[in-house]
């Protein structure tokens, strides 16, 4: 844990150094020292450091929220991109923006609604005999949910000229242009959904064991999958709000975490926390730089991360259940 908070604390400092303007590595540096440079600390404290900022938020909540929907569901391959949460947090901020909604507050409101209704859409298709069961299965379901809601959005850009650009923009997954508003906007349900999780941890670790055990233990399987819905729809549902829809995180960060702390879901949760960031601030770094100077989609470079890993998974001649 230590090694992995040296990390983002390294590519925190990296990701304010570096960009895709004018402004490179020393004026940079002489900026966050307080230099009389104003071009330059516009850019460290007014462009960079909101975006860094915003990109460790989104890393936690996608991160925390796949392992969580990994673990209630018992499935290695439960994210909230491929199973159609993000799909429906971003088909509800779509509408919003249609209808023109221009607050934060109501667009986050409005995407973890969204969430909400695409994470009971998951966990619904988890109890239907011999889907559930099957990670595939699963997998491909989630693919169709998340098909229909892209297509519906697409139609959207079609019919309304007016927001299409600014959906098209948001849709495809960026840290770019977000301002601390935004996070501010974001803090209390984000308080909120650290509170739950970190009530329900030790429950759903019990969960794991079976519904019989963890009812023998004084917990209530149902209550339980409730709290973690909500939880889920709370973060994906703010997460994409804030930067779009970004793919892949909630499936690499906890099979990473998984790797380094065990099946425990208590210490997988702990773990997620500096991995996200870690995945989400590296893509965004080599995204601003890899096409300089205009900057690559950030969904980009975690699907190319997040595939290979995902046919990996697929590939196993065993998929393990949690």
């Amino acid at each position: 844990m230590p090694l992995l908070l040296t990390a983002l604390v390294a590519v925190s400092l990296v990701s304010l150094l570096i960009g895709a303007g004018d402004v490179g590595p020393l004026r940079a540096l002489t900026a966050l020292g307080g230099s009389q440079d104003s071009d330059a600390s516009f850019v460290v404290w007014q462009l960079r450091a909101p975006r860094t900022l915003i990109g460790i938020i989104v890393g936690m909540a996608l991160g925390v929220a796949g392992a969580l929907l990994q673990a209630v569901s018992r499935n290695p391959l439960a994210e909230p991109g491929l199973l159609g949460v993000s799909a429906g947090a971003a088909f509800a901020v779509a509408i919003a923006l249609v209808m023109g909604a221009s607050a934060a507050t109501l667009r986050i409101s409005v995407a973890q609604l969204g969430a909400l209704i695409g994470c009971v859409c998951v966990l619904s298709v988890t109890r239907v005999r011999g889907v559930g069961s099957d990670p595939v299965r699963l997998v491909l379901a989630g693919a169709a949910f998340s098909g229909l809601l892209g297509s519906l959005t697409s139609l959207m850009l079609l019919f309304d000229q007016r927001v299409a650009d600014e959906i098209r923009f948001w849709v495809i997954g960026s840290l770019a242009g977000r301002r601390l508003d935004d996070v501010v906007a974001l803090l209390p349900s984000l308080l909120i959904a650290a509170v739950a999780v970190a009530l329900i941890a030790r429950p759903l670790s019990a969960l794991a064991l079976g519904e019989r055990a963890a009812s023998g233990l004084g917990h209530h399987p149902g209550l339980i999958r409730w709290c973690v819905v909500a939880c889920v729809a709370v973060l994906v549902g703010a997460a994409t709000a804030i930067a779009g829809p970004i793919a892949f995180i909630g499936l690499v960060v906890p099979f990473a975490a998984r790797a380094m702390a065990g099946p425990d879901i208590r210490h997988t949760l702990w773990f997620c926390l500096p991995i996200g960031p870690l995945m989400v601030l590296s893509a965004d770094i080599i995204a601003r730089v890899v096409v300089a100077p205009s900057e690559l989609p950030i969904g980009v470079l975690t699907a190319l991360c997040g595939a290979p890993v995902l046919v990996a998974v697929v590939r196993a001649r065993r998929l393990p259940t949690l």
